[in-house]
């Protein structure tokens, strides 16, 4: 069996999931149509500050908290639903959004560049 480095399963990772800019995650989550879910850990948040209206998920529960058969289930996470991905700067994400395909979630992608880019580009942010 070969190994792979996290790197390049994140690589593999972004060519098989849909990958938004900044500019058309903001623009999908003013049509109030997707739900955005951070999946960074508690300390990035305080440290960092959040997306206004994202839903916190840490990537070690999401698989727990988005199959609708886990008696951890929670209700933010809807299959039929367009859902969005971001961590600090997409390697997290790209991963957990194929998670997400293989649980039933076909309307997700994740965001390129993560959190760093969207506070980069002067999209609104708030303190955890």
């Amino acid at each position: 069996m070969s190994t792979k480095t996290a790197a390049q399963l994140v690589a593999e990772a972004k060519q098989q999931v849909e990958t938004l800019s900044v500019e058309q995650a903001a623009d999908e989550l003013a049509s109030g149509d997707a739900v955005l879910v951070d999946l960074r850990e508690p300390g990035e948040r305080a440290e960092h500050g959040v997306i206004p209206g994202a839903v916190h998920a840490p990537r070690g529960m999401l698989e727990f908290w988005a199959d609708p058969t886990s008696s951890y289930h929670r209700p933010e996470f809807d299959p039929s639903r367009r859902v969005i991905l971001h961590c600090a700067s997409g390697g997290r994400s790209a991963l957990a959004a194929g998670t997400l395909r293989q649980l039933g979630y076909e309307n997700v992608a994740h965001l390129d560049g993560g959190f760093t880019a969207w506070k980069s580009s002067g999209q609104p942010t708030e303190k955890a």
